[in-house]
């Protein structure tokens, strides 16, 4: 059954993110450090969270894995990738590891 990978990077104040850098650098280590475990991956950039209402996210990835095992595969090599977080942010990333269905 495929399964997925969300990071959440929720807005609060004094929160900083370098869309930049996620784009140029940090996207390129998960690339090498997880991407052959991953089956397809998009990246929201949060720019309203409705009309006329500021974005609770600066960003949300999602990966999706063909099955359990290439998930656990992706986080027991993400080490490099987690580290690489106070690069580009402040925010401690929110998870959320699912099941996709329908």
């Amino acid at each position: 059954m495929p399964m997925t990978l969300q990071v959440l990077y929720p807005v609060s104040d004094g929160t900083t993110f370098d869309d930049n850098y996620y784009q140029s650098t940090h996207m390129n280590l998960v690339a090498e450090h997880m991407g052959t475990h991953i089956q397809s991956q998009v990246v929201t950039k949060g720019l309203a969270g409705g009309p006329d209402t500021p974005p609770g996210f600066h960003a949300i990835a999602t990966f999706v894995f063909a099955d359990k095992g290439a998930l656990d595969a992706t986080l027991a090599s993400a080490g490099p990738v987690l580290a690489d977080l106070p690069n580009f942010t402040n925010v401690t990333p929110t998870m959320l590891i699912g099941q996709m269905y329908g």
